[in-house]
């Protein structure tokens, strides 16, 4: 055991110095940081200290980013061995962006087939260049690489729970973190916070942060027998309809030697084992045989928080609520913002050496996010309200996907995470082709006359 006194609080501290791991790590992210202007004083005889609270892509993205920054850095999880259910996708840009090994991955998916709700099926995938495919791994692998890179960038990892967080009264006293480890409650006083702990965040109720709908997401991993895992060897498949979800879609997701079978919802989740079965009738044929060998659930966020930043404590990943609509990803955007964090605070704090306030991570952190990907979520938002809506509208949406001009925007913008260069005259035929979908499927006339005046209004 150590004794150290903390920086920021007169009593002793005392806590278990992790030891280092031993792992390589190929180079990732160089960090630069240019000075802004602030009125911020100087930190004297030591560095600014912030924590992590949760310890997945977002929470160690963050840490990372700090502590590679020269910021003293403390990153609390209490179940590392544990995984959040999630189907494991992640865009090809990602592997490089953040240095994920290949090992890492799972699976490389380059088929994928959406099925409607009359069981009509559209290979989506057929623009894929050879060198592209969308990874599939499991989060425990993913998470735990992260921690342990993030570790050996200088970040103290604590395995412990977080009860409490103590805010300040004036802006010259450090919050305090209570948490408990084996059964003992211990407090750790820091300058700044970043919030990373999932949609259930403890970190958000204690700003005041506000609420946000919640999706439900059920998930069973299956194992099955060889013929049928050779099936899903490079294979995923998305099946839409009121039978898997009245909101969103079911999945088969490949893993290494399993299945991912799942589905989610926002506005029904007490009937959320309902839909895992309407899933599970879907593909009966396919994983016949199967043997369950984990059963998860998890809420997700279906928007961000009235509020992101308070004071020295800004929230990321889940917290923030970074999940997108209709497609409902967050890996990547959860680790995006957690190093864009970081590196706000670093940059604000001219490598640790000066305060930092509420309008600081508002203007390196809140403001760079929002004018980055905040017109992405809103889109796909958009999407969600006009194709998830009933059956109807979902045929149409599996029949568009038939569009290999569809399909090739739709990936390289998903794999790479900007705009695709489109064409003018083709976008022209896909909005023509989307509201011929619509009336083939009878729905414009009725569904524009109950659409979301609210929602519309973003776009317009």
């Amino acid at each position: 055991m150590a004794a150290i006194t903390h920086p920021l609080h007169t009593s002793t501290v005392t806590f278990r110095i992790p030891t280092r791991p031993s792992y390589r790590f190929t180079p990732t992210h160089k960090l630069i940081i240019t000075a802004s202007s602030t009125s911020n004083k100087p930190i004297s005889g030591r560095r600014l200290i912030a924590a992590v609270i949760g310890g997945g892509p977002a929470g160690s993205s963050a840490a990372e980013a700090l502590a590679s920054g020269g910021v003293e850095t403390y990153l609390f999880e209490r179940s590392p061995s544990g995984a959040k259910p999630c189907g494991g996708a992640i865009p090809l840009c990602m592997l490089e962006e953040f240095s994920i090994p290949p090992e890492l991955v799972d699976r490389k998916v380059t088929h994928m087939k959406i099925i409607s709700p009359s069981n009509l099926t559209v290979d989506f995938g057929k623009t894929l260049k050879s060198h592209e495919y969308i990874s599939m791994l499991r989060r425990e692998v993913l998470d735990s690489y992260l921690r342990s890179r993030a570790e050996s960038k200088g970040v103290i990892l604590l395995k412990a729970l977080v009860t409490k967080l103590d805010v300040p009264t004036s802006p010259n006293q450090p919050y305090i973190i209570h948490y408990t480890v084996n059964n003992r409650i211990k407090y750790l006083p820091v300058d700044v916070i970043v919030g990373a702990d999932g949609a259930n965040s403890r970190v958000a109720k204690s700003i005041h942060a506000g609420d946000y709908a919640c999706a439900i997401a059920y998930q069973e991993r299956i194992k099955l027998p060889d013929d049928k895992m050779e099936y899903y060897q490079n294979l995923a498949e998305m099946y839409v309809g009121d039978d898997v979800s009245p909101d969103f879609y079911g999945w088969v997701f490949p893993k290494c030697d399993h299945v991912a079978v799942g589905t989610g919802t926002v506005c029904s989740k007490p009937n959320i084992k309902r839909y895992q079965q309407g899933i599970r009738s879907r593909v009966l044929p396919k994983i016949a045989g199967g043997k369950v060998i984990k059963v998860e659930a998890h809420p997700i966020p279906e928007h961000p928080r009235p509020v992101r930043v308070r004071g020295r404590v800004a929230l990321v990943g889940d917290a923030a609520g970074y999940v997108t609509k209709c497609s409902g990803e967050g890996i990547y955007f959860a680790a995006k913002s957690g190093r864009m964090c970081g590196e706000a605070i670093v940059k604000a704090s001219e490598g640790g050496h000066r305060m930092i306030g509420e309008s600081d991570l508002k203007r390196e952190y809140l403001k760079q996010w929002d004018s980055k990907y905040i017109t992405t979520f809103r889109f796909l938002d958009l999407l969600q309200h006009v194709f998830y809506g009933n059956n109807a509208a979902r045929e149409a949406l599996v029949e568009l996907c038939g569009d290999e001009y569809v399909q090739r925007m739709t990936f390289e913008s998903y794999l790479y995470k900007k705009l695709a260069n489109g064409n003018r005259w083709e976008d022209l035929k896909m909005v023509s082709g989307t509201i011929g979908s619509l009336i083939r499927c009878k729905l414009v006339g009725k569904e524009m006359e109950s659409f979301d005046k609210n929602v519309l209004a973003k776009f317009v």
